[in-house]
């Protein structure tokens, strides 16, 4: 038998490393058919997945409790699997070069409990190249062992969609490669297990890296376009939705829209491709365009917001701001890499110190990453500002007679509200005489 048979039989075991927002539910889908090791450095992380609480909200907690997943941050009971899966995250350093010591660090702790027959499959985005020529010589050297011949690997990106419960894991056709061909039966059988939608056999490893890399590469660009065309129809007054609107009854037209570009993902992985370019020797036009533009919208934002204040004769130094949505996106609770930061940083620029409400996000990482205090919406009453910055559903049913308890009592021509996503109506707060602004 091969090691998908093992595996099927349950005579062998899935591991995977990492248990943030891809790991646990690869881990979780997986164990519905197989025997799973669960495995996170962070033992607080742990505690919790093994007293039943899913933090990041992927698959909630019953789904949690009632896996069989086996928990654990103990690194030797990877021993006793032979399928790895490494999902852990791969950020950018300051100066925006890719930042490989997760998935470096990931790696020597699966080549230390490396045995002979094993299969090392890794989903976290790199540029082309990183699995076989960072990954593999690591595992070689902490296990003793020799690739091709004593184990193997593979390399299969990630797709899922944090916050997102139409496509996910099981939905998402899954892009796949191996060393050899062997090792790519292996690991397509294996995801065929989970992945409903079925695989794409990538022709090599760097394929299937390239091929992730470019997916949130070109989103990025599409994003930045629409950013770009919002600050060109702001000049003309002209309402950036409205256009959008009428643009899209054409059955061609691409459906993006303006709007901050953070997380895990679109603002880091046209990065890692870029740094690979530059290392050949070809400095991108594009893609470190779009990123320009995108990096500079929450700086854009402030700016209008500003300004505004200044036409509502307001003294910028004791305006009162509150900020609605703190998270990287939309009904998720993840707030890595979130550029709502840079609005709050902008704001303190000008001695304007914002409050932050968000009812999904991680309130603790908030506070130990960016040094913000999270509140609840009822303790907001006296703004002259509301920035709605993240389109959770709480914020889209919000109602006329909510939103305007947040503001100071006063004429209404003196409440700003700034609408990034655009998901109130700006007639309806137009002629309620709000100064309304949106991307």
């Amino acid at each position: 038998m091969n090691l998908y048979e093992q595996i099927c039989n349950k005579d062998e075991k899935i591991s995977v490393v990492g248990l943030g927002y891809v790991g646990m539910p690869i881990a979780v889908a997986f164990a519905k058919k197989a025997d799973v090791i669960g495995y996170d450095i962070s033992s607080e992380k742990i505690d919790l997945y093994t007293r039943g609480i899913d933090p990041t909200g992927e698959v909630g907690d019953d789904a949690i409790k009632k896996s069989t997943v086996e928990f654990t941050s103990d690194e030797k009971k990877l021993g006793n699997a032979k399928f790895h899966i490494v999902a852990v995250p791969t950020p950018i350093n300051n100066d925006n070069t890719p930042n490989l010591y997760p998935v470096e660090c990931a790696t020597e702790i699966v080549g230390r409990n490396l045995v002979k027959g094993s299969i090392v499959v890794f989903e976290s985005t790199v540029y082309p190249g990183v699995t076989e020529e960072v990954c593999i010589p690591i595992l070689e050297k902490e296990s003793g062992l020799t690739v091709g011949k004593d184990f193997k690997v593979g390399y299969s990106p990630e797709r899922i969609n944090p916050g997102d419960h139409v496509h996910r894991l099981e939905t998402i056709v899954k892009v796949v490669s191996g060393i050899d061909e062997e090792s790519l039966n292996i690991i397509s059988d294996v995801y065929k297990l989970v992945v409903e939608a079925g695989v794409h056999r990538a022709d090599s490893i760097k394929v299937a890296e390239a091929a992730k890399v470019i997916e949130n590469s070109q989103r990025d660009i599409n994003i930045a376009f629409m950013n770009e065309l919002s600050i060109i129809f702001n000049k003309m007054n002209i309402d950036t939705n409205s256009v959008l609107r009428a643009a899209n009854t054409k059955w061609n037209f691409l459906n993006f829209s303006p709007g901050l570009v953070g997380g895990h993902c679109i603002g880091v992985d046209p990065y890692y491709l870029t740094y690979k370019a530059e290392q050949l020797g070809y400095h991108s036009q594009i893609i470190l365009s779009g990123r320009r533009i995108n990096d500079n919208m929450g700086k854009y934002v402030v700016e209008n917001l500003i300004k505004n204040v200044i036409k509502a004769n307001l003294p910028v130094k004791d305006i009162q701001v509150a900020i609605l949505g703190f998270t990287f996106k939309e009904n998720c609770p993840d707030t890595r890499n979130t550029r709502v930061i840079d609005i709050v940083n902008e704001l303190e620029e000008y001695g304007v110190h914002p409050i932050v409400v968000d009812p999904q996000a991680d309130a603790e990482e908030a506070k130990k990453e960016y040094g913000i205090d999270i509140v609840d919406i009822e303790d907001v009453r006296d703004a002259d500002v509301v920035v709605i910055a993240v389109a959770h559903e709480e914020f889209k049913t919000i109602t006329h007679d909510g939103l305007s308890k947040l503001y100071k009592n006063g004429r209404n021509d003196a409440k700003i509200l700034i609408d990034i996503k655009g998901i109130l109506s700006r007639k309806e707060y137009e002629m309620a005489g709000y100064k309304y602004w949106r991307l």
